[in-house]
C-alpha cells in the first residue's frame, strides 16, 4: 500500500489520504482487521503534518471505513452502513455527476464511460464479500 499526494490538487491533503483508504479498503489491498500506518509514520513518510493524517482518519471512522483501539493504532472496520438511504444515495448522486462531468469535459463517448465505470465496478464488487 503505497500513498500518492499531489501537492497543489484542488483535493486536500487529509481528503486525498482518506479517499485513498477508502478505495485500498474496497479493492481488498487493506483487509477487515488490517491495521493503518501510525499517524506519526504516515506523516514522516509523506512529509506531511501528523494533524492532517489525524483529519483523515478522523473522517474515516465516521464513515465506518476504520475503527481505532486504544493504544493501538487504527484498523479496517468490518463492512456496516452509518448513512441512511438518503444520505448514501446523495453521496452516490454526487460522486455520479463528478464522474458525469469529467467524461463530458473529456469528450467520452456514452459508451466508453458505461463500459469502463461497468469494469471498475466489477473488478471492485469481486474484491469485497458478500454482505452478511
Amino acid at each position: 500500500m503505497k500513498f500518492r499526494i499531489v501537492a497543489g490538487s484542488s483535493t486536500s491533503i487529509y481528503r486525498q489520504i482518506a479517499d485513498q483508504v477508502a478505495r485500498f479498503v474496497a479493492t481488498g489491498d487493506l483487509a477487515v482487521g488490517e491495521p493503518l500506518p501510525s499517524i506519526r509514520g504516515l506523516a514522516k513518510e509523506l512529509l506531511i503534518n501528523p494533524n492532517t493524517v489525524v483529519k483523515a482518519y478522523s473522517d474515516l471512522v465516521r464513515d465506518g471505513i476504520v475503527e481505532t483501539q486504544a493504544g493501538r493504532g487504527f484498523f479496517v472496520a468490518k463492512r456496516r452502513q452509518v448513512y441512511s438511504k438518503s444520505e448514501r444515495l446523495r453521496r452516490l448522486d454526487e460522486a455520479i455527476q463528478g464522474l458525469v462531468n469529467q467524461a463530458v469535459s473529456l469528450d467520452f463517448s456514452l459508451d466508453e464511460v458505461s463500459q469502463r465505470t461497468l469494469d471498475a465496478l466489477q473488478a471492485a464488487y469481486q474484491n469485497i464479500s458478500p454482505k452478511q
